[in-house]
């Protein structure tokens, strides 16, 4: 229970952080590019802060500390530019899509054991997420937004399979914004966009909150998910968004959503099916 509770808040933390990162980018005032070098920037300050007050050391030099870098960076900045052009349903599916095939292929290279309920889980998971965020239009996804939001979906994933061998999940995740937040500034420097008031409350709250604590939360809890249960687990976090717009917004109900809830849920219990298959 206490595991299935932190995975729940972990997934509401994403789900807030995708939220946070389309209001900002709503309108001209906030540009992805200043979004993200302040959200990398709070997300250090913060990790570090917590860091400091518990007198432990950061791990600047553990090893695999480059990779864990690099693709913090490629998603943080993939996912910021590609909701510039990618409506929000869309984008979410790319990017939860993206995180679960690259999960899977982590699972099968890792020769973790993925049971047939848990690939039906996943299908069936996905399936709700088409139903709840496909447009209705006919017209196709941007291109280079599609390609931004896939490369950001490969990096969060190798992050999380770079994560299930981490033995400090705060330190380790303080070290990968720290040292990220140069790549978030460099983007910056060449390509300068506009930070308002508002967007640069929003990134510092996305930095501290549901990407610096929610990051180090995730890399805790992904110590006792194998692979595939965690790329599942993910699937929920769209649907959190769209309810968390329906509470927190007062958009309306409707039966597209209900559906998509039921095939959503029914996945993800199908693919835990069997207790003893969702931890190591």
């Amino acid at each position: 229970m206490r595991l299935f509770l932190l995975t729940t808040l972990v997934m509401v933390a994403f789900a807030g952080n995708s939220i946070l990162n389309r209001m900002a980018l709503t309108g001209d005032e906030t540009g992805p590019a200043a979004f993200a070098m302040v959200r990398l920037g709070a997300g250090a300050l913060f990790l570090l802060a917590l860091i400091r007050l518990q007198k432990k050391p950061v791990p600047w030099r553990a090893p695999g500390r480059i990779w864990g870098v690099l693709t913090l960076a490629i998603y943080v900045l993939g996912f910021s530019f590609a909701y510039v052009s990618l409506q929000a349903g869309v984008g979410a599916l790319i990017l939860f899509a993206g995180v679960q095939v690259t999960m899977f292929a982590g699972a099968l290279w890792l020769r973790e054991p993925v049971p047939l309920a848990r690939w039906l889980g996943a299908g069936v998971a996905l399936g709700g997420l088409v139903v709840l965020l496909w447009p209705t239009g006919a017209s196709p996804p941007d291109l280079v937004g599609a390609i931004l939001m896939a490369a950001a979906a490969f990096g969060w994933g190798i992050y999380s399979l770079l994560g299930r061998g981490i033995v400090d999940p705060l330190g380790a995740t303080g070290a990968n914004f720290a040292l990220a937040l140069p790549l978030g500034v460099v983007c910056y420097l060449a390509l300068p966009d506009g930070l308002a008031a508002r967007g640069a409350m929003l990134a510092v709250l996305s930095g501290a909150v549901t990407s610096g604590a929610g990051y180090a939360l995730w890399y805790f809890v992904l110590q006792r998910l194998q692979s595939s249960v965690a790329a599942v687990a993910q699937l929920t976090v769209p649907l959190i968004a769209v309810a968390g717009g329906l509470l927190l917004l007062n958009e309306p109900l409707n039966l597209r959503f209900v559906f998509a809830a039921a095939l959503v849920i029914s996945g993800v219990l199908l693919s835990l099916w069997r207790a003893g298959e969702k931890t190591q």
